[in-house]
């Protein structure tokens, strides 16, 4: 009898675990991570993945486990040393503090050995609305119906896929997990090892800086190296841990939440 009674209770653990992570957000392609930043205590700077050397602070701080970015102020981090990201979809939730400062970027992946990039980038064609910014608009139309903020001051999560359709990129936008954009055009990219960077404020530019700037509370970023479907990016939470497959330990959680 005690057998068994160990029995189910081991089994009940392992279920309310299964369910405690699920409601964290794990399972979401949760392997194909390649860069992801809590901004929390303890590992303010750090891309949690372990493929991006830590963030260098340009001016932007980070205040209550998020990154704030302001005019003239930004952040970068660079040593990218992972797999090469070919297909792949970027996350960031942000709180917008200034609606009217705008052309910069929630979130890029930067080539350093050209003017190739992608970003999550706000106001630059169409004031007040996102699109998928990219150098010399090669992978950017403005998309359709697009969204126009109108409200700071509120959590929100921006999202855009990247799918390779042939050689060209097939982007889809989504905000809040609503699809806002879906089209195809322009040479589908990838972004090598030892070639990439990621940059928040500014649209791209490397360490020297570059064009747009924005005001704005960043509160998690993630870049995965896969196609994110509407329904998984619907089930993503902010500042979750989702680096399992990476060989993380679950025990990690617990010290991004310590404060």
């Amino acid at each position: 009898m005690n057998h068994l009674k160990h029995f189910r209770l081991l089994i009940c653990a392992v279920l309310l675990f299964n369910f405690i992570m699920s409601g964290f957000g794990q399972g979401e392609k949760a392997e194909t991570l390649v860069g992801h930043w809590t901004f929390e205590k303890g590992v303010e700077l750090e891309d949690i993945t372990g493929n991006f050397a830590d963030i260098t602070l340009m001016g932007a701080e980070i205040e209550n486990g998020q990154l704030n970015v302001d005019l003239g102020k930004w952040a970068i981090a660079s040593g990218y040393d992972g797999p090469d990201i070919e297909e792949k979809t970027l996350v960031s939730w942000v709180i917008m503090d200034n609606l009217d400062v705008q052309e910069g970027s929630i979130l890029t992946v930067d080539r350093l050995s050209d003017q190739t990039f992608d970003g999550i980038v706000f106001g630059e064609r169409q004031k007040h609305r996102w699109m998928a910014g990219s150098g010399w608009f090669h992978r950017t139309q403005d998309p359709e119906p697009g969204f126009e903020e109108k409200k700071t001051g509120e959590l929100i999560m921006m999202a855009i896929s990247y799918e390779n359709d042939n050689g060209t990129a097939r982007v889809r936008l989504y905000r809040n997990g609503d699809e806002i954009g879906d089209y195809t055009f322009g040479q589908f990219v990838s972004f090598a090892k030892n070639d990439a960077e990621a940059i928040w404020g500014k649209r791209h530019g490397g360490v020297a800086g570059g064009p747009g700037d924005l005001d704005v509370h960043i509160e998690d970023s993630r870049i995965y190296a896969a196609v994110l479907s509407q329904a998984e990016i619907k089930k993503l939470l902010p500042d979750t841990l989702e680096v399992e497959a990476r060989g993380k330990l679950a025990t990690t959680w617990a010290r991004l939440k310590t404060r």
